[in-house]
């Protein structure tokens, strides 16, 4: 059985081992990582700035141990700034999926 100060010591630890995934306000909605690229599109509009690089996708070959392009996958990178009061947020969509929103320093 755990001790309780591990367990109050892991309880305190938890808004510190928390993903990067955060919620954005952009007018009177909420933006967030569950939403769609469309609904994002739909509730904030378009960013004010955007990028796209495409990555290999590796895997490796079991027969001889080496690394081998198995297909390509899209990241775009989209940057709402929200004026001189608030800090700008990058959101990370991976092939058509929102996977982080982070705010810039």
């Amino acid at each position: 059985m755990k001790s309780p100060i591990a367990i109050v010591a892991a309880l305190l630890l938890l808004p510190f081992t928390a993903s990067a995934d955060e919620n954005f306000r952009c007018g009177k909605w909420i933006a967030s990582s569950a939403m769609s690229v469309g609904e994002l599109v739909e509730k904030c509009g378009e960013p004010s700035s955007r990028t796209t690089e495409v990555q290999d996708v590796l895997a490796r070959n079991r027969d001889s141990g080496l690394m081998r392009k198995v297909g390509e996958t899209q990241i775009e990178k989209w940057t709402y700034d929200r004026g001189a009061q608030a800090a700008p947020v990058v959101v990370t969509i991976v092939d058509g999926r929102i996977k982080n929103i982070e705010r810039q320093k």
